[in-house]
């Protein structure tokens, strides 16, 4: 069965990419986060990364100030991100491998061998009233470890079935977030999943019962430059909505 509906955050760094082409205030982060609410979309998630290369310390405050959306913050496992968390209290806080070389997030967090006492930060974080997920591959061992370390919500990485062909290969990686899914569901934790998701890749993981939230900026922005924001969100949330209730007919039948 559907448990609830299915929420859509949508990400805005690339927004802030953008601005800091040139240096100045525009585009601006928070109108984009409001026109996002008109749209649809149940929360807005930013990465504040090390080299802060596009969303700033600034962004975040302001976003904590202007916007009435719940916000994600994405936030790598290092005391100068656990403090700036622990000083705004996102509404949520999702943990994310980070490299300073690469362009984007890559690959999910190796819970299951990682040198970071996760549980440390999971703990902190959840004791100040911030949900915490832990950003992985579709991968049982990673959903274990997340179990293990106590994290209440996981986010499966969706870049690799995205990449797939479509076909065989992409069908195999859609299983693979089906099982990672159904067994964070077994074990009492709630599953979001993200990245690289589109208009024509959504659909599939949309209608997986076991996920709650799905995070997705970078094609939004990509979309809004051609058609606008709020155009780009609304056809989104609508494929998802249409998905979801089509996979809950066909369950139902």
């Amino acid at each position: 069965m559907i448990k609830r509906r299915l929420r859509l955050g949508v990400n805005i760094d690339h927004v802030a990419t953008i601005r800091n082409a040139r240096g100045g205030p525009h585009p601006d982060p928070v109108r984009a986060a409001r026109l996002a609410a008109a749209a649809g979309a149940d929360g807005i998630t930013a990465h504040l990364r090390e080299d802060r290369r596009h969303i700033s310390d600034h962004d975040i405050q302001s976003l904590m100030d202007q916007i009435d959306l719940p916000l994600n913050l994405e936030m790598a496992a290092t005391e100068e991100m656990l403090e700036i968390a622990l000083r705004h209290r996102p509404h949520a806080a999702c943990i994310v491998p980070e490299r300073r070389e690469e362009r984007t997030t890559e690959n999910g967090l190796n819970v299951a061998e990682s040198n970071v006492d996760l549980s440390a930060y999971v703990a902190r974080l959840a004791a100040s009233g911030i949900r915490v997920s832990l950003f992985i591959d579709p991968d049982p061992r990673q959903i274990e470890a997340a179990h293990k370390v106590g994290a209440p919500v996981v986010e499966l990485h969706t870049g690799t079935y995205c990449e797939a062909a479509a076909g065989s290969d992409r069908d195999a990686e859609l299983e693979r977030i089906e099982g990672a899914a159904a067994l964070a569901g077994e074990l009492g934790i709630e599953c979001h999943a993200g990245h690289g998701l589109s208009f024509g890749t959504v659909g599939p993981i949309a209608a997986i019962p076991d996920v709650m939230e799905l995070n997705i900026g970078h094609f939004l922005i990509g979309e809004a430059i051609f058609g606008g924001l709020e155009s780009s969100i609304t056809r989104m949330r609508a494929l998802m909505d249409n998905s979801r209730a089509a996979a809950t007919g066909a369950r139902s039948a």
